[in-house]
C-alpha cells in the first residue's frame, strides 16, 4: 500500500510521436491525413449507399455498413490526435483521457474482428446453403449477432483501463507512441505487470484468435462447396464473391499481429519507429481500403455507385 501511495498515476501522458523520426513528423502527416480523409469519405459514402439503395438491403451488405462504421470510429480515435502531435506538437494528454482512448481503440479492434468472421459465416451460408440463405440471414439474426459482437468486444476491453489505473508509475510520463496502446502505457509502470499481459493474451485468444479459426473453418467449407461445383462459371463467380472479404481479412490482420507480437516478444530486434508506424497502419489502412477494395471487386456495389451518380434512385 505505502508503495502504491508513494507512485501514484501521473496527471497526463506525453505522446512522443515517432521516436527517431521526429525531424520528418511533417512528411509523415501527410499520407497520414491524406489516408485519413480517404477513409472518412469512403466508408460515410459507402453506408450512405447501402441505405440508399434498396438493392443492397442484403446480410452482406448489412455486415460492410456495420465493418465501416466501426473502421471510421477506429481511425478518428487515434488519427487526428496523432496529427496534432506532429503538426501543432500537442503531445500531452490526459491520464484519464489516455485511458478512455486505450479502451476505444482496443474495443472497436476487437468489434471489428468479429464483423470480419460474421461476413465470412454470411459468405459460408451463401455458398453452402443458397436456398435457405435468405431464412437463415434474416434482419433479426443480423441484428443480434452483430450486437452480440459489439457487447464481446467491449465487455472484454472494459478491465484494461482497470488493470492500468491500480498500477503506480514511478518512472517517465513519456508514451514513444501516437496514441494511448495498452503495452506502450502499463511498461511505463515500476511494478509487475503480468496480470496485465496475462489478460492481454487472454484477450487475444478469445477475439483474434476465436475468430481466425471461425474465418478459416468458413472458407475451408466453401472450398469444398466450390470445387464442388461442376460449371467453371458457377466456381469463378463463388470465388469472385469471396475475394473483397479475403482482401479485408489480409489487410486488418497482417498488421495487426505484426503489432501484436512485436510488443511481447521484439521490442529488443524491431526499431521503434518501424513498431509505431505499422500500429498506425494497423488502425488506419483497413478504414483506407476497404471501401476501395470492395468498390472494385463488387459488382453490385459498382452497379449502384454508376446508379447513384446517374440520379437513378430506382426503389426510393
Amino acid at each position: 500500500a505505502d508503495f502504491h501511495n508513494s507512485y501514484e498515476a501521473p496527471q497526463s501522458f506525453i505522446l512522443n510521436g515517432i521516436p527517431g523520426l521526429e525531424a520528418v513528423h511533417i512528411w509523415i502527416s501527410l499520407p497520414l491525413c491524406t489516408m485519413y480523409i480517404i477513409s472518412l469519405v469512403g466508408n460515410l459514402g459507402l453506408v450512405y449507399l447501402i441505405y440508399y439503395e434498396e438493392s443492397l438491403h442484403r446480410p452482406m451488405y448489412f455486415f460492410l455498413a456495420m465493418l465501416s462504421l466501426i473502421d471510421l470510429f477506429t481511425c478518428t480515435t487515434t488519427v487526428p490526435n496523432a496529427l496534432f502531435i506532429f503538426w501543432f506538437k500537442l503531445k500531452e494528454i490526459n491520464f484519464t483521457a489516455c485511458l478512455v482512448q486505450m479502451f476505444f481503440v482496443h474495443g472497436f479492434t476487437g468489434v471489428e474482428s468479429g464483423v470480419l468472421m460474421l461476413m465470412a459465416l454470411d459468405r459460408y451460408v451463401a455458398i453452402c446453403y443458397p436456398l435457405r440463405y435468405a431464412t437463415i440471414l434474416t434482419n433479426p439474426v443480423i441484428a443480434k449477432a452483430g450486437l452480440a459482437t459489439f457487447l464481446r468486444g467491449v465487455l472484454l476491453m472494459i478491465p484494461f483501463p482497470f488493470l492500468v489505473k491500480r498500477l503506480p508509475f514511478c518512472r517517465s510520463n513519456v508514451i514513444s507512441h501516437t496514441y494511448c496502446d495498452h503495452m506502450s502505457v502499463v511498461k511505463l509502470s515500476c511494478a509487475s505487470i503480468k496480470i496485465n499481459v496475462i489478460y492481454g493474451l487472454m484477450v487475444a485468444l478469445l477475439i483474434g484468435v476465436f475468430d481466425i479459426c471461425c474465418i478459416s473453418v468458413s472458407y475451408t467449407m466453401i472450398l469444398r462447396a466450390v470445387v464442388s461445383l461442376s460449371s467453371a462459371d458457377a466456381r469463378q463467380k463463388a470465388f469472385s464473391t469471396c475475394t473483397a472479404h479475403i482482401s479485408a481479412i489480409i489487410i486488418t490482420y497482417v498488421p495487426a499481429f505484426f503489432t501484436f507480437f512485436t510488443h511481447r516478444f521484439g521490442g529488443h530486434t524491431i526499431p521503434p519507429s518501424l513498431h509505431i508506424i505499422v500500429a498506425n497502419l494497423y488502425l488506419l489502412l483497413p478504414p483506407t481500403l476497404n471501401p476501395i477494395v470492395y468498390g472494385m471487386k463488387t459488382k453490385q456495389i459498382r452497379d449502384s455507385i454508376i446508379k447513384f451518380f446517374h440520379g437513378e434512385k430506382g426503389s426510393r
